[in-house]
C-alpha cells in the first residue's frame, strides 16, 4: 500500500513539473505578454478613434460625433456609428500589427533564407522543389527522380 502511495505522489510530482516546464517555457511566456500588450493596445486605438478621429470626421458634417449616428426605421434605432468607429479602430490595429510587425518579420525571413548552392542540388520535375542532386526519390512530393549525371 505505501509503494502505491509514493507511485502516485510522484506521478503527480511528474505532472506539476511538467506543467511547470510548458507554462514557462518562453513561447507560453511570450504570448501571455502578447496577450495583454494587444489588450492594451486596443484600448489605446479605440480611446484615439473616439477622441480625435470621429471628430475630425465630424467636422465637415453637422459638427455630430460619429458614434452618436443613428436611423431609425419603425420602433428600431440603428446605431451605425458605433460600428463605423469600431471598423475604423480594427482597421487602425489590423495595419499596426501588418506593417509593424508582419512586413518586417517578412523581410528579416527573407534576408535569413539563403538560396541553396546550385552546385549540390537540381529541381525536381513534378514539383520543382530543390533536391540534393545524388536524390533518387523527391523528399517534397516522393516522385521518382532520374539519376542525374
Amino acid at each position: 500500500m505505501d509503494a502505491a502511495l509514493v507511485a502516485a505522489h510522484d506521478q503527480r510530482r511528474i505532472v506539476v513539473k511538467g506543467f511547470r516546464e510548458f507554462i514557462l517555457r518562453g513561447n507560453v511566456v511570450g504570448l501571455a505578454v502578447a496577450f495583454v500588450i494587444g489588450g492594451a493596445f486596443g484600448l489605446l486605438v479605440q480611446g484615439f478613434v473616439k477622441d480625435i478621429i470621429n471628430p475630425l470626421i465630424a467636422i465637415p458634417g453637422s459638427g455630430q460625433d460619429l458614434s452618436g449616428s443613428t436611423f431609425t426605421i419603425g420602433h428600431g434605432t440603428f446605431r451605425y456609428g458605433d460600428f463605423v468607429s469600431l471598423l475604423i479602430a480594427f482597421v487602425v490595429v489590423a495595419a499596426a500589427v501588418y506593417f509593424g510587425l508582419v512586413l518586417p518579420m517578412q523581410k528579416l525571413e527573407g534576408r535569413r533564407a539563403a538560396p541553396p548552392d546550385a552546385s549540390t542540388t537540381r529541381e525536381c520535375p513534378e514539383c520543382l522543389s530543390n533536391i540534393p542532386r545524388a536524390a533518387r526519390r523527391c523528399a517534397f512530393c516522393t516522385s521518382p527522380v532520374a539519376a542525374s549525371g
